[in-house]
């Protein structure tokens, strides 16, 4: 009950993110009507169509990729004709003539009669699967549960009261902005002008929705926006740990200091690996007294990877005063569940402390983690003191550390200097302020901005071209065959292309089931890279794919800006995963 409430709590805060610009001209435009008959009806069918298809896109297959994609054209068609009726009553007559009646329904005005039920259901269904809210800690919780742990009701019910807390916040501002219509159109002459300025912020809304500003450009400003209070909100409100309770002060009158950190209650074993990588099973008796850092990642996660040089010299510098880090390696995709392809990850990126290979999930769900990464602060008495989700806080997770090893050893000294380590090529912070492109998915399961015209032929191949792309967009060029997890490249010579914004750009490859290495070339705006290479490429664009992992491509040197990636492959047989961005 509790992630429901909290669910909901998040869809009221949508109101104040930048990403429900876009569909604020088309709930406003009801503003001045009758809220039962009107309003009410169209923000129920936002609500339900949201809900239903972001339970599809969390679970479906390829199908649900396609109706999804062919839902926004349809209803980006009809609300750009509903936008024109406002705007002009002579297109408004014209749009009631043999095919689309329903412009002039949606847009008839109060002197012509109510408002019908119907339209304005159908005005909400048509704005529900536009709305692309920008994915906070709850909703990001939402999502890979669904996608971890399959179907179920629950994943439908939780997003449904995400979107209720949207409508719910959406119909007071309509209340309000409601009244100020209202005594706008009691002025003389000013109704008309009204109606068709809500008619030209529909029509720039149906643009931005169309060159894709609402999953770009406002998806970076949200970073400043309701994230933060999310996550408030989880740390207060959220699922714990099994056996945690409310937070409380720890009470151990043996030991002189006590750190204030509150306790979650006993961490779980990690009984449930399926195998160990640098050191023997570690049980309770072995991490008795210490104080333990747990770090779930997986190998090919940029966010995971931009934080291994945090853990690595977390887990050097405190090692001699009782810490002990383990590694919880918990695969996203199939190929990280090759024990020796975990093995190749942890020599290159130097990691030394004990890693847990979780393939079966078991410590995850005992943890109740949602993350990649998740760092879970575990005390000398084994309890749970500190989480943290995802990249940052780095600072405030090595004061944790601190203050757990002067509480195991009962006393409080000056404060150590944080570590400063070195991240070299992938492992460098991410250039948030100037990243526009988000976590993009190749396999049809989770896949988004696929422009190849030829649309996606699920689990068989197929031959794909590529056209002029928009922000964020991408496509595939030769034979390729998309599989629910990857794409896979049947004959040399083809591609893929992706308009991109963003200092770094990384794919995740492998050479596919034979093993054998696949030559690559890499191009921006159709020439080689030079300076704005990446780490896993020369100045000329040339690389190989040896292995299953992230590789980064592209690093841009002097000022971040939207650009084309092309990548081109030599040879067949390459497996894509991910693009990623930094």
């Amino acid at each position: 009950m509790t992630l429901f409430v909290i669910s909901y709590l998040a869809g009221v805060l949508t109101i104040l993110s930048p990403c429900i610009l876009p569909i604020l001209p088309f709930v406003f435009s009801r503003a001045d009507q009758p809220f039962i008959r009107s309003s009410l009806p169209m923000l129920i069918g936002m609500a339900l169509t949201f809900a239903s298809v972001a339970s599809l896109a969390a679970i479906g297959g390829s199908w649900a990729v396609q109706v999804n994609e062919v839902g926004r054209d349809a209803a980006l068609a009809l609300l750009a004709l509903f936008g024109v009726a406002l705007v002009s009553q002579r297109a408004a007559a014209i749009f009631t003539r043999p095919i689309v009646a329903l412009g002039q329904r949606l847009s008839a005005s109060d002197e012509a009669g109510a408002r019908s039920v119907g339209g304005s259901l159908l005005l909400g269904v048509a704005t529900g699967l536009l709305w692309a809210p920008c994915a906070g800690p709850i909703l990001g919780l939402v999502l890979t549960g669904a996608a971890l742990h399959g179907a179920s009701s629950e994943t439908a019910l939780l997003l449904a009261a995400y979107a209720a807390g949207a409508a719910t916040s959406l119909a007071l501002a309509l209340r309000a902005g409601g009244q100020v219509l209202a005594a706008l159109k009691r002025s003389l002459g000013v109704g008309e002008r009204v109606r068709q300025g809500v008619g030209v912020a529909v029509l720039a809304s149906v643009l931005a929705i169309g060159f894709g500003l609402d999953t770009g450009f406002l998806t970076r400003l949200s970073f400043a926006g309701t994230v933060g209070i999310e996550q408030r909100l989880l740390d207060a409100l959220g699922p714990r740990r099994a056996e945690a309770g409310q937070p409380r002060t720890a009470e151990n009158a043996s030991q002189p200091y006590r750190s204030n950190l509150p306790d979650y209650g006993a961490a779980p074993g990690l009984d449930g690996a399926t195998g160990w990588l640098n050191a023997d099973p570690l049980g309770a008796e072995q991490l008795r007294g210490k104080v333990v850092l747990v770090n779930f990642w997986t190998y090919s996660c940029i966010n995971c990877i931009r934080t291994l040089p945090y853990v690595r010299a977390w887990a050097e510098k405190y090692r001699d005063q009782g810490l002990v880090v383990v590694g919880v390696h918990t695969p996203e995709f199939a190929f990280e569940k090759k024990v020796e392809n975990v093995r190749q990850a942890i020599a290159r990126f130097g990691i030394v402390h004990p890693v847990a290979v979780d393939n079966d999930f078991r410590i995850w769900r005992a943890f109740r983690n949602s993350y990649w990464p998740a760092l879970y602060f575990v005390d000398a008495q084994g309890h749970i003191r500190h989480s943290q989700f995802g990249e940052g806080g780095e600072a405030r997770s090595e004061r944790v550390i601190q203050d757990l090893l002067a509480e195991a050893a009962g006393r409080r000294e000056a404060q150590a200097e944080l570590v400063t380590p070195l991240a070299p090529g992938a492992q460098a912070p991410a250039d948030l302020g100037n990243i526009r492109s988000g976590e993009g998915y190749l396999g049809y399961l989770k896949a988004a901005g696929f422009a190849s015209p030829e649309g996606v032929a699920g689990d068989r191949p197929q031959n794909y071209s590529v056209r002029k792309l928009r922000l964020n967009q991408w496509g595939l060029t030769g034979n390729w065959t998309i599989a629910g997890e990857s794409a896979g490249l049947g004959r040399a010579g083809g591609g893929i292309a992706y308009r991109f914004s963003a200092r770094d750009l990384h794919l995740v490859l492998g050479p596919g089931p034979g093993g054998k290495p696949v030559r690559f070339k890499v191009a921006i705006d159709g020439a080689a890279p030079g300076a704005d290479h990446g780490a896993d490429v020369d100045a000329e664009g040339n690389g190989t794919v040896s292995e299953t992992r992230l590789h980064q491509l592209v690093r841009q040197t002097g000022d971040v800006r939207e650009r084309l990636f092309e990548i081109h492959f030599l040879d067949p047989g390459v497996e894509a995963y991910a693009f990623t961005f930094g």
